[in-house]
């Protein structure tokens, strides 16, 4: 009697043969115990997709839907270049100032919009403040940097030192949050990198004189833009891309504002930069940007910078379309080395796929 009380070794999954009395007479605990593993099962099931909606198979939904969020934002990163030098020809601006205004009207067009439809997207906590202010800060001295990047180095040099930031990244996300730091990742990472080489012109980069100043500018780039990465990854759970958005710009305006003293202003603008200036603002800029921070809470960090080096070959496709710009081979390459970095961060997700429910680390 004292035997059959007690549970067997192995779960009662191979326990020896009860008795018919026994068997009914434990229904009941029995079937307590079942359904509070059920409840168990259930619930680590539904923690392991908390990173989503907390529904069976929903992670790997959400991680196609970052994956989409990343490339409609590359997609209109890729036309700033094409905006920016619209706006430049068509009007004596310089790059601090134009990176100024672009901050503050992103800002002002932000808080009306969003303190008209839900304000309450506007209150944030104050333990999360200093959060906003390094995220603001980043994105504003990633604009200063990249500005007196293009102007000491050229824009082609500028290129290639941003790519360094996916590298920064994974680095600094496997360091901080424990991100996987996989062999895939690394080679992503070095092909997206090779690939940006080509794509900027070897011919260019042989060519170029980079002074220590250059030097040290070029290295703020990457380094900048993957402090917004970081800090937006930090507060993306909490708060939606808008909300980020309206608090990143805000800071970020601020951290130019200084610059404008000594920076000549574009007065007056003539309309047809206006027009161009519109599109960078809400197409480069608002859908871009809330799109990236969007995919920053379905995407770990290190994912999403490597995917968003899809711009570079994105910009080579507009400029031969756009602008007339004709393709070497050397691009052609570059492009696909970059899209092939990015299509193998996807291959073993689906190679090894987990069930749904299951988490992985």
């Amino acid at each position: 009697m004292n035997t059959a009380q007690q549970p067997s070794e192995n779960g009662g999954r191979r326990g020896r043969p009860q008795a018919v009395g026994q068997t009914v007479g434990q229904g009941g605990r029995k079937r307590s115990v079942s359904s509070q593993l059920s409840g168990k099962r259930t619930s680590v099931s539904a923690s392991a997709g908390s990173g989503s909606q907390g529904k069976l198979g929903e992670p790997e939904y959400s991680g196609v839907v970052g994956v989409l969020g990343v490339l409609l934002a590359t997609a209109c990163w890729g036309m700033s270049g094409i905006f920016v030098k619209l706006v430049a020809v068509s009007s004596d601006v310089t790059p601090l100032a134009l990176a100024f205004w672009r901050d503050l009207s992103t800002f002002v067009v932000l808080l009306v919009g969003v303190g008209l439809v839900r304000p309450s997207w506007l209150r944030v906590r104050r333990r999360d403040l200093p959060w906003m202010v390094a995220l603001g800060a980043s994105l504003g001295t990633f604009h200063v940097f990249w500005n007196l990047g293009v102007v000491l180095n050229g824009a082609a040099v500028a290129t290639v030192q941003q790519a360094a930031m996916p590298a920064i990244v994974a680095v600094a996300a496997w360091l901080i949050w424990r991100e996987p730091l996989t062999w895939n990742k690394i080679l992503a990472i070095i092909l997206t990198f090779v690939g940006t080489v080509l794509v900027s012109g070897l011919d260019v980069l042989g060519q170029a004189e980079i002074t220590l100043t250059g030097l040290l500018a070029g290295l703020g780039i990457p380094i900048a833009y993957a402090g917004w990465n970081l800090f937006g990854k930090k507060v993306r759970q909490r708060y939606g891309p808008l909300t980020l958005m309206t608090y990143g710009f805000a800071f970020g305006a601020l951290v130019l504002l200084p610059f404008q003293f000594f920076t000549p202003q574009p007065w007056p603008v003539p309309p047809v930069s206006w027009l161009w200036f519109a599109g960078l603002i809400l197409v480069s800029t608002i859908l871009a940007f809330s799109a990236y921070t969007f995919a920053l809470g379905r995407l770990p960090a290190s994912v999403a910078t490597i995917l968003a080096m899809t711009e570079i070959p994105i910009v080579v496709v507009y400029a031969y379309f756009l602008l007339d710009e004709q393709m070497t081979g050397d691009q052609v390459l570059g492009a696909m080395l970059v899209v092939g970095g990015v299509l193998l961060l996807s291959w073993p997700g689906r190679r090894n796929a987990a069930p749904p429910g299951v988490a992985v680390e």
